[in-house]
């Protein structure tokens, strides 16, 4: 009787755990690769894209080289996107272009792929390695599709990224004159030049090499103090000499005086 009871209980309780499950749980279930298609569609058209990614991993084996397949892998790797899983999301993207290489999608995929990388550029004051790669894969899309029209916006966030290197780059430089560290600062404002040459921030670079200088050779060691005191006048020349109507100049010339009177007690010594 006893085990007839207990038998009864286990029986009910597992109607009632069954009857408990979720349509996302009964058609996951369900071993039924259409159904479960169509159930994965119809929650990726509701933009519920967790339950979608779930259902279409679950028949991706079964729908490989089938009619259906580059539809599914079409939304499954949006799933990833649009859950802002962009590592993932790149990846898939260019799976896809691999995997679908007739596709009419395949472009769009292609820069997709390159977009993914862009989504996980981090602000300026972060590590850019991000930007590095997202631009890399940006060039390459153009450069394999040279006249699609999605170049203009390529190049567009191209210009965008690079605007972030550039920060970080003169922050940089920045951080090192405000720490007092003049030679490393000099070293890096001009490798900000060099890499971007069409900084729209040059004059602000070159002032800023030129104050470090002048710093550098007012606390250097006596062996080093005149050449590094020429080497100052000849930044400030340079300086005036290519930014005339300079706001700066003043300083940049108080600075030579400076420089020059130096030098004259130095030789006098």
């Amino acid at each position: 009787m006893i085990i007839r009871s207990i038998t009864i209980i286990i029986l009910l309780s597992t109607v009632l755990i069954s009857g408990c499950k979720s349509p996302y749980e009964v058609i996951r279930s369900s071993n039924d690769p259409p159904a479960i298609l169509k159930a994965a569609n119809k929650y990726f058209a509701e933009e519920d894209y967790i339950k979608a990614q779930g259902l279409y991993e679950l028949i991706i084996p079964y729908y490989r080289g089938k009619e259906e397949a580059e539809d599914l892998f079409y939304n499954y790797t949006f799933t990833f996107y649009n859950t802002n899983q962009y590592v993932l999301a790149s990846h898939y993207f260019e799976n896809f272009t691999k995997t679908f290489y007739n596709s009419p999608r395949k472009e769009e995929m292609a820069f997709m792929s390159a977009y993914a990388n862009y989504e996980l550029s981090p602000n300026s004051k972060l590590d850019q390695g991000p930007s590095v790669k997202a631009i890399d894969k940006l060039q390459y899309f153009i450069n394999t599709y040279p006249n699609s029209p999605r170049v203009e916006e390529c190049n567009a966030l191209m210009d965008e990224l690079r605007a972030k290197l550039e920060q970080k780059s003169f922050d940089q430089g920045k951080l090192y004159y405000d720490l007092k560290s003049y030679q490393a600062a000099m070293a890096s404002l001009e490798n900000t030049i060099k890499d971007f040459p069409e900084t729209k921030r040059a004059e602000e670079l070159r002032y800023l090499i030129v104050k470090s200088s002048a710093q550098l050779a007012k606390n250097s060691i006596y062996e080093k103090m005149e050449e590094r005191l020429e080497s100052t006048i000849e930044k400030c020349e340079k300086f005036t000499a290519r930014y005339p109507s300079s706001d700066k100049n003043g300083e940049v010339a108080d600075i030579i005086t400076y420089c020059k009177k130096e030098l004259k007690r130095f030789v006098n010594d």
